[in-house]
């Protein structure tokens, strides 16, 4: 991490878990454990969309966040079962994860509607947290660099110097979410420097110096401090971690001392 020029962030994906009152719970006890942060990294809670209103009144007043997991590229319309980017700002939400893989595998979410997708939440006022990763084959078949670089320059097509500032950029292998496998410190930190590399050719060095890349396969207690020591690596975008308010505590002050 380089706090100088770009913030750190320590950024929770619930992904489908925790009913309200679970919410309500965890949340409450993160607040005290991570308040020491205020100030050095920016911490946030990526919730459910039914958690989103509880999650904004138990961490009122509190340095801690509240993002969505997803939003949608239109203002309003007939689009069963979605939200748009003004009905999460009216609510308090400050950040979004947009283009997870998930949403990609399972979902059909593609770099077209990803860059959609980021050009309304930054158009609304919200902080998009764009995530990026190749799958294992496309690792194997030793194409990761075309493959990140493909989908930064889709994703943030059209996307301002003054907006990309204001986006964060989470490699997330696809190959090390949810299977417990991580990419070393050494893997995470060429592949977040090769990010930056590319942002500076897109727009400038000191445009590509100001953003923030998180890294976020497989995160954990365990591991954070040594992924969150490498320069490029701006901090994480915890899964399973980010559930339990000890661990997700351990990561947070692994980026306060880092």
């Amino acid at each position: 991490m380089n706090k100088s020029v770009r913030k750190a962030i320590i950024a929770g994906n619930w992904k489908m878990n925790k009913a309200r009152p679970e919410a309500k719970e965890l949340l409450e006890a993160i607040k005290p454990l991570v308040a020491n942060a205020e100030g050095k990294v920016e911490v946030i809670a990526c919730v459910p969309f039914t958690n989103l209103e509880t999650a904004i009144s138990v961490t009122d007043g509190s340095n801690v966040k509240i993002g969505a997991e997803n939003v949608h590229f239109e203002k309003s319309g007939a689009f069963t079962g979605e939200i748009s980017a003004d009905m999460l700002v009216e609510l308090g939400v400050e950040y979004v994860v947009i283009g997870h893989s998930e949403r990609r595998q399972y979902f059909g979410e593609t770099d077209e509607t990803v860059n959609k997708r980021t050009k309304a939440a930054l158009a609304a006022g919200l902080k998009p947290i764009v995530c990026v990763g190749e799958l294992l084959w496309e690792r194997e078949c030793n194409i990761t660099e075309e493959v990140i670089a493909r989908q930064i320059k889709l994703d943030l097509f059209d996307v301002s110097k003054e907006d990309v500032k204001k986006t964060v950029i989470a490699y997330e292998p696809v190959w090390a979410i949810g299977t417990g496998k991580t990419a070393t410190a050494d893997q995470a930190e060429e592949v977040c420097g090769f990010i930056r590399s590319t942002l500076a050719k897109i727009y400038d060095q000191a445009t590509a110096d100001a953003v923030t890349i998180q890294y976020g396969g497989s995160m954990n207690a365990g591991n954070a401090a040594e992924l969150l020591s490498k320069p490029n690596v701006d901090g994480g975008l915890i899964g399973g971690a980010s559930l339990k308010a000890a661990d997700f505590n351990t990561i947070v002050q692994a980026a306060v001392e880092g």
